[in-house]
């Protein structure tokens, strides 16, 4: 017969009755944390259907675009503890070398919207859409062309108001609330891009390197013509590249293994902006830089970079 050690029985039972006893101790923390978090309002980014802006350099004008956004406001409530979503404009003066923008970090209360101005999105929740243009945007903040500049940013800030004074917004967001699903920054920018122009005239330059030092194989192993080609609105084809050893790459290339620099000149009258191709990089070691006649810096191309169009930075143009 088994000798049964009931101390050690006793033993037993009290440590099951400990686990549950702290197992239930641990479920009342966590509907704590779960009751805390659940405690405040999160916005959730439904879609920014617009948020570019194109800036004329040469007329220093805003010429189109705006920003429109849809969010979502949560809370315990289902939104019900919503007293007004409240719209904030203010602007991010990147660009402190060109442009006098003295507004700073001032923002100007633009929209404040009630539970009622909502609707009922698809899974039961309040939704709001806020759209506005350029042109209101700019005449909001009082800006003029001297204080804008490709670049800037308009800055649209959301903030929810609660029935019970609480009030959320950026400052309040966490990693948790920013993520894949919530996607709640709170605030978004609008950001001005510039728009192509007619080349300019003068000359400019190309800056070349070759990170292995045998010259420039843009479509093959050992050469393959021009590795970039430039055309202007009046026909003016220029082709540019550095040497290859391998081949006669068929163009006057530039002299120079490992680096060399190529000019061409744009002839005033030009109509419209220049195409600048980039035929290809056949073992990724090619980078180039394009500078314009007023020194600036429109194109910064790092090796591996895929055939096609150069995107110049019209705003630096």
């Amino acid at each position: 017969m088994k000798k049964i050690n009931f101390s050690n029985k006793f033993f037993l039972v009290a440590m099951v009755g400990l686990l549950f006893a702290a197992c239930e101790d641990g479920d009342k923390v966590f509907d704590q944390i779960i009751e805390a978090e659940t405690r405040g309002s999160t916005l959730r980014t439904i879609e920014v259907a617009e948020s570019q802006i194109e800036y004329d350099v040469v007329t220093s004008t805003l010429t189109s675009g705006g920003f429109s956004a849809t969010v979502e406001v949560q809370d315990q409530e289902n939104g019900a503890l919503l007293q007004s979503l409240d719209v904030y404009l203010g602007y991010n003066d990147k660009t402190s070398d060109r442009g006098n923008s003295t507004i700073g970090d001032a923002e100007v209360l633009v929209q404040s919207f009630s539970l009622a101005d909502g609707t009922i999105g698809d899974v039961g929740l309040p939704r709001f859409t806020y759209t506005t243009t350029a042109a209101e945007m700019q005449s909001t903040l009082g800006l003029t062309g001297d204080d804008i500049f490709g670049g800037d940013a308009f800055t649209i800030r959301f903030e929810i108001v609660r029935t019970d004074g609480a009030r959320y917004s950026v400052a309040d967001n966490s990693g948790t609330i920013t993520g894949s699903y919530f996607n709640s920054p709170f605030e978004y920018e609008a950001v001005m891009v510039c728009g192509p122009k007619p080349t300019q005239a003068g000359t400019w330059t190309v800056d070349m390197q070759d990170a292995f030092g045998d010259g420039w194989q843009p479509t093959t192993g050992d050469g393959g013509g021009p590795g970039i080609i430039v055309t202007l609105s009046d026909g003016t084809v220029f082709e540019l590249g550095l040497c290859t050893p391998y081949e006669d790459p068929g163009y006057a290339c530039t002299a120079g293994d490992s680096e060399g620099t190529a000019t061409f000149d744009v002839p005033a009258g030009q109509t419209a902006a220049a195409t600048i191709e980039f035929t290809g990089d056949f073992w990724g070691e090619i980078s180039f830089q394009i500078t314009t006649p007023a020194g600036n810096v429109v194109a910064d191309i790092g090796t591996g970079t895929a055939a096609g169009l150069i995107e110049i930075d019209y705003c630096a143009d």
